[in-house]
């Protein structure tokens, strides 16, 4: 065995051993998953407002029962019910988060960030309570609402103003009891304190206990023109993919319609036929992926950036979030470089390569590859996400990216966002893991296997838990489409959309706080 050997599988070792080591600590963390459920939720409820208005006009428009019909299948039958059905399971994910990070802080030897997250998913619990308290409310069960706020109030020695969740419980309590107590910064609280739908209803019930008409017919006039522009969102998140899902079902049915009376000399029965011809073996394949992509990309960058501000008197944790977008794009951007010279350097030996090598081909059908691909993995990834979400309960850990995006409403920080996860991220990415690990591995295994295994890869490099069968998933389909055009463009296309759809869902979702 030769030194170089060696040394590439130590390093590759190490790698790997990392990686599981993050795989199993994001078992603890929680999943970016549960805030989108939250804002979604709220959306829902704030277009529900257009619902109501809609069935009380339905004697003058003829096609207000059509109008119902479309906005019942957009919120459901019983938007209330949902939510507060919604905000449960979040709450309870929240509460198995503190039990698992209580068992932390009695093995751990620095308990102390391990404490700070326990008194964030608290406050996060508090916050769901306050609004799941106005859920009750509106549903008709006051006396549930009493008793939530009633909680929070006796939680407290002390109600303060630094003691937002039992001040807010405060006020409103006040304002659902029987007979009502309105306190005297009621409305400085709620406007404060209160976000969106429920802000709208705690004013509502204000200004009606003060009879402040103008006040209230002004309130509501607001919230109709809310409602309407979060229809519209409502469809940018829903609508769009529910209709490319049913794009990508009919292909689907094509295709397995396709496989079943062609067989081998269908689209997908004839895969096994197109593999590569691979000049090096598996010593290259652990020292690109392994060497490369994990330990250079992963584990050096990621130590090295945050040494070098800490050498430059930077506080890493105080970065504002334009600063922490620049330093993502960074990182990124170094980990592009130094793998694809890593990658260069690896099978420059094997120069010149043989057929069909990281092809890029403008001149060919790339963009139907892509496209089609785009709309396949919709209903596919949706329905495993569906399964995993039951499997993980809000556990598993996210991309800290999709937080990011999801409470920045700034336009330079999203453009950083985009250009990282829609452009830099596809581009590197396929050239990695498409056009490189794949058919390396049709060498050792056939074409359907290097798909899958790639794929596999390619999640678990995200290194949350949760996102790996969703992420293999997109991986494999991934694979085919490149597979299949033999271009990487087609797979660079396909996985540009599905990170610009993500991005866009989360900027539309945190726009409506």
């Amino acid at each position: 065995m030769t030194i170089k050997r060696i040394i590439v599988f130590i390093l590759s070792s190490i790698s790997i051993l990392l990686v599981f080591l993050s795989l199993l600590s994001s078992l603890n963390e929680a999943q970016v998953q549960a805030n989108l459920q939250i804002y979604l939720t709220n959306l829902t409820l704030h277009a529900s407002g257009i619902k109501l208005d809609a069935n009380e006009q339905s004697s003058r428009y003829a096609n207000a029962q059509q109008n119902d019909d479309s906005l019942k299948f957009l919120l459901g039958d019983a938007p209330y019910d949902n939510a507060k059905e919604q905000y449960q399971e979040v709450k309870n994910a929240a509460q198995n988060n503190i039990k698992n990070l209580q068992k932390q802080v009695l093995t751990s030897a620095k308990s102390e960030p391990i404490q700070k997250e326990i008194d964030q998913n608290k406050q996060f619990i508090d916050a769901l309570n306050i609004n799941l308290g106005i859920l009750e409310a509106q549903r008709g069960k006051t006396d549930e609402a009493l008793t939530i706020w009633n909680d929070l109030i006796t939680q407290s020695a002390k109600v303060t103003s630094a003691n937002v969740p039992a001040q807010t419980a405060m006020v409103l309590k006040g304002l659902w009891s029987q007979p009502p107590k309105i306190l005297a910064e009621s409305e400085t609280v709620i406007n404060e304190h209160l976000k969106g739908w429920f802000r709208y209803k705690a004013l509502e019930k204000l200004y009606q206990l003060e009879n402040r008409q103008n006040d209230l017919s002004l309130l509501q006039n607001q919230e109709q023109e809310i409602a309407k522009q979060v229809l519209v969102k409502l469809v940018l998140i829903n609508g769009l993919p529910l209709l490319g899902g049913i794009i990508g079902c009919s292909l689907l049915i094509f295709f397995i319609v396709q496989l079943l009376t062609k067989k081998k000399e269908s689209l997908l029965g004839t895969i096994n036929n197109l593999s590569w011809e691979t000049p090096w073996d598996g010593e290259t394949i652990l020292q690109v992926i392994g060497v490369g992509f994990l330990f250079v990309g992963q584990i050096v960058i990621s130590f090295a950036i945050p040494l070098s501000f800490q050498l430059a008197g930077i506080n890493f944790k105080n970065l504002s979030l334009r600063e922490n977008a620049v330093y993502i794009l960074a990182n990124y951007v170094l980990m592009t470089a130094s793998g694809l010279l890593v990658l260069y350097f690896s099978i420059k030996p094997f120069f010149p390569l043989p057929k069909d090598w990281f092809r890029f081909q403008w001149m060919s059908n790339w963009i139907v590859w892509g496209i089609g691909g785009y709309f396949v993995a919709l209903p596919l990834v949706f329905i495993v996400s569906l399964v995993n979400q039951i499997y993980w309960q809000g556990q598993g850990g996210s991309n800290p990216l999709l937080f990011l995006a999801l409470e920045s409403q700034d336009k330079v920080v999203l453009a950083i966002f985009f250009f990282t996860a829609s452009i830099a991220a596809p581009f590197f990415e396929e050239i990695i893991f498409r056009g490189f690990l794949l058919p390396s591995l049709t060498r050792y295994v056939p074409v359907w296997g290097a798909i899958v295994i790639s794929g596999l890869i390619f999640a678990l490099a995200h290194l949350n838990l949760s996102e790996v069968l969703p992420l293999a998933t997109l991986g494999i389909i991934l694979g085919v489409v490149y597979t299949r055009s033999r271009n990487l463009l087609s797979s660079m296309l396909l996985h540009c959309l599905w990170n610009s759809g993500t991005l866009l869902s989360l900027f539309v979702l945190g726009s409506s706080t």
